[in-house]
Formats: structure tokens, sequence, C-alpha cells
């Protein structure tokens, strides 16, 4: 409907786009909480075709009641160039086939007059974002949240606002690139890493696949001995890692999403305990309040703040 009036407080439509699933809501502008019944989640393939891609979000987006505001906030994982819409997914195992697309027109494109502008944001910004104004983070004028799932996301928070440039932070305020004991985080922190350390620990044959992290997770709370350490190991890495930008960036807190947060009390532990040399007891250490929907309010948020800067 470009062009078109649209009834005052309309509500903001929004994307999160995973790569297994793309989920499309309204959010309500006077309460900056998604519409319960507006909600859909649909499977996403990250492996397929550009087109096929495209089509199946731009059908999870076009289920939308059609009565909402102009512009959509869009959160979506990187490597991604943000400003441009354009694809950057090269070489990183997934949404290899938008590597060089500008997903900015074509999903305008297939929504037709359902978008006048798409405003792009980093799924771990969306989160953050999310968390800062109805989550954990709230108050914190500097917040580092992390959502923990096939690998580590992160977005360095201050006073709301996701902060990519400067010393305070690793590069672009991505935490995955970091190393440690001389290797990428990701290869001792991730969904990966810890089915192998598992599966190193307790002997598993070499023809048969350790078990996948939630049952792992199991293990350690019904108290076996190497999965409680491939958890610890994980976590207290990851707490190695992130202390001295913990220190570096001044936050007061660290909040925890993502699938694997629902391992609370074995992430917590190992995290926290690395952690205190960065800021002992005044570095909270906090899970989310909005796992769900802190993506779908970040991502309105920004679509409403940002809306000046049109793709």
């Amino acid at each position: 409907m470009t062009g078109a009036a649209r009834p005052a407080g309309a509500p903001v439509p929004v994307l999160d786009i995973g790569g297994t699933h793309v989920t499309a809501a309204l959010v309500d502008p006077a309460t900056g909480s998604p519409v319960p019944s507006s909600v859909l989640r649909r499977p996403l393939g990250s492996d397929a075709t550009a087109d096929s891609i495209l089509d199946t979000i731009a059908r999870t987006a076009l289920e939308l009641p059609a009565e909402h505001g102009p512009r959509w906030g869009v959160a979506i994982p990187g490597p991604f160039d943000y400003d441009t819409g354009m694809g950057r997914f090269d070489g990183i195992g997934k949404f290899e086939a938008l590597s060089g697309v500008d997903v900015g027109a074509g999903l305008r494109r297939r929504l037709a007059d359902r978008a006048e502008h798409l405003r792009f944001l980093n799924d771990a910004d969306a989160f953050a974002i999310g968390e800062y104004h109805a989550g954990a983070a709230a108050g914190h004028t500097r917040v580092v949240c992390l959502t923990l799932g096939t690998g580590v996301g992160s977005s360095f928070l201050r006073d709301g606002l996701p902060v990519h440039d400067g010393t305070e932070i690793p590069s672009g305020g991505h935490v995955h690139r970091l190393t440690v004991h001389g290797r990428p985080l990701e290869d001792l922190v991730s969904r990966r890493a810890i089915r192998d350390h598992y599966g190193l620990l307790a002997v598993v044959a070499e023809d048969r696949e350790p078990p996948d992290v939630h049952e792992i997770a199991a293990l350690a709370k019904a108290g076996d001995p190497a999965a409680t350490e491939a958890f610890r190991y994980a976590f207290g890495t990851l707490g190695q890692a992130l202390a001295p930008w913990i220190d570096r960036f001044g936050a007061s807190a660290v909040v925890i999403g993502g699938s694997m947060a629902k391992s609370w009390n074995l992430i917590h532990p190992a995290l926290s305990a690395k952690l205190v040399p960065a800021g002992g007891a005044t570095v909270q250490v906090l899970p989310a309040r909005q796992p769900a929907e802190a993506p779908l309010i970040g991502a309105a948020r920004w679509a409403q703040d940002t809306w000046s800067a049109t793709l």
C-alpha cells in the first residue's frame, strides 16, 4: 500500500530470519510487544536457492494481516550489509545462495504494496535491543547480550543502541571472531564443539555420532561427568575470552539468550566464574526475560527509530 494512508498507531511488521526458520509478527507500537495472534513461525532452509529462500520469507510475511505500517524491521544473521540489504554469506555454510544478492530488493518486489521500507539489523542486535526495552537488559547503560545456539552471537549495547566500532569492543562487536588458546572461539564454544568434546571425554566410537547438545545437557543434569565437563569447559572458555572485553566496555551485565540458555544451571556457574576478573560481583550474568519475543521487539524498535534511513 505504498502511498496509501494508514491508521495512526498501525502495528509495525517485523521478520526474524534464522538458519532454520523465519518468524513474522506485528508489534503494537503502544505496548512495544508482538500481537500474540499475529506471530507466525515457518521452516526455512538456509541451503536452498536464493529464490526459494526469498519466496519462503515473503510468503510468511504476506500471511500477516495487511493493515500495518509501511516500515518493516528485519533481523537477519551476518555476514550481511545491513545498510544496503546485500547478502555476504560466502563460505559460512548457510544462506550461501544469498551471497551477493540484493535481499532488500528481492523482498520488496515480493511484498509489492505491503512494504515501503525494510530496515535490516543483525539478529543478535535485535535480541539485545528487545531485552533492553522489555527484558533483562533494561536499566543497564552498558550491557553485553549473547545468543548461544549453533554458535555465539553477540551485541554490545550502549544506551540501548548497538556499538560496532571502537577499541572497547571486539571487531564489529562480534565475540565469535575472538581467539582463545590460539584457536577461533567457536572451535571451543558452539554446538559442534560441545558435541566433539563430549565425544572425546566419553570415548564415543568413531563410527557413532556424539549425542546432540540437549541430550548432553540432560546427561549433565543427571550427573554424567563427561557431559558436565563438556559444558564447564565450553562456557568457562567463553567467560575467559569475554572477560577483558567486559572490563574494557564497562558492562554492568551480560544477558544470555538462544537455545542453549535453556541449560542455564550448566552455563551460568562456568561463565560467571571466568567473568569474575572483569569486575567481580558488579557484573551480573542474567537469563533473557523475553527469549522468543526480544528479536521481534528489537526489530520493531529499529524500524521505528531509524525510519529516515531507507533502502
